[in-house]
């Protein structure tokens, strides 16, 4: 990669990272904390304010996305990111799960992922995209590990208020990235053919996004057993991270290879391909032998293998065969599966393992994974770039 493409990449990641950082603190610890609020006794409330963040960016994806698509990347991205603020603000001052929740929403009203996507695309040239959009998922999951680890120790040092204050400066800090760190890209090019319509009537198109659905429903459905089931094979609350942080180091070094086979060797839908099947592996294995939170361990090792090359491949895949000029609507609507599939997790998640237990959230899963490969297999794949 150029020197301009590596800064474009590294920004970009840290925008996202400390974005997410700001959203995955709270998972941990903010049931625990609603109890001592007016409404947290009631679990709906809280699973709505954990999710209604999701439910917003499900709304207004597309929206920012073909916003990005007129007005330029930077400033969508920038207006999304001082609504990120102001909700976080919003829910630092409040004094009850309600308004929790509407400062959730607001939140969410900064649906910036697609704008993101597509300001990365704008920024690096095809043959080395993926690797861009591994660095974006690798930040992700990093951070998802830094926040099982860390949040419980903010809590018990700033409690949730000053979570979420930590959360509206950390988006300040994203601001500043995107302001003077980040690329000044392109003019994004003027629509000159492909509408929405043509977007959701390609098959490739809506395989993937049917795969990022599929992708996030499963892994939020996933965090309603894995914690208690941890629990469950001896592993305290406290001592999560010792299983989370090695899967997740040891699925990101797995990765690398796996992308540089994608791009550098052509093997880019075998890699996709082989990603899906390691999502169901992984759900099947936690079914049948995951009785100890070692082999839980083992298990969520392999699905973050799988998540990690999905997430990179994912919207690389999507940038190659869209028209510059929608592209971010097609990123849009891709993060608009993405959002719907988080949110819908965790109340398909709670429902099926209140009537079906655990195994029944692993098998549902496993069902929707196989799924997945098999409208996968059939896709075509993305046109192979030479190397410049």
């Amino acid at each position: 990669m150029s020197p301009a493409e590596r800064r474009a990449g590294v920004s970009l990641a840290a925008i996202f990272a400390l974005r997410m950082l700001g959203l995955f603190l709270i998972l941990p610890v903010f049931a625990v904390y609603a109890h001592s609020i007016p409404g947290g006794d009631d679990p709906f409330y809280v699973g709505l304010a954990i999710g209604a963040y999701g439910l917003t960016q499900a709304l207004l994806q597309i929206a920012f996305g073909a916003a990005s698509d007129r007005f330029g990347r930077k400033p969508v991205i920038i207006f999304g990111l001082l609504l990120f603020v102001a909700g976080s603000v919003v829910a630092a001052l409040a004094g009850d799960i309600y308004t929790i929740i509407a400062g959730r929403v607001i939140q969410g009203a900064g649906a910036i992922s697609a704008a993101v996507t597509a300001l990365a695309a704008d920024l690096t040239r095809e043959q080395h995209r993926t690797k861009i959009m591994a660095m974006i998922g690798s930040s992700i999951a990093l951070v998802f590990a830094f926040s099982m680890v860390g949040a419980p120790l903010l809590y018990a040092v700033i409690g949730m208020a000053g979570i979420f204050w930590l959360t509206a400066l950390l988006a300040l800090g994203a601001i500043a990235l995107v302001v003077w760190v980040v690329p000044t890209a392109p003019p994004v090019p003027r629509a000159t053919g492909g509408t929405l319509a043509d977007i959701v009537r390609d098959q490739n198109l809506m395989r993937l996004n049917f795969g990022v659905f599929a992708l996030h429903l499963i892994q939020t459905m996933m965090w309603v057993t894995i914690p208690a089931a941890l629990v469950h094979g001896g592993f305290a609350l406290v001592e999560h991270w010792k299983v989370y942080l090695p899967a997740v180091l040891l699925s990101l070094a797995v990765m690398v290879p796996a992308v540089i086979l994608a791009e550098r060797h052509g093997r880019f839908k075998q890699v996709f391909n082989a990603a899906v099947a390691l999502v169901m592996l992984a759900q099947l294995g936690f079914y049948a032998w995951a009785g100890s939170a070692w082999q839980i361990g083992a298990w969520l090792t392999v699905f973050f293998i799988a998540f990690n090359i999905l997430e990179a491949t994912q919207p690389s895949w999507i940038s190659r065969i869209v028209a510059p000029s929608i592209k971010g609507t097609a990123l849009g609507v891709y993060n608009t599966l993405q959002s719907i599939g988080l949110f819908l997790g965790g109340v398909a998640g709670g429902w099926l393992a209140s009537h079906f237990g655990v195994g029944g959230v692993s098998l549902a899963c496993g069902a929707l994974a196989c799924v997945w490969l098999l409208l996968s297999l059939s896709m075509t794949p993305p046109p192979v770039r030479v190397r410049t």
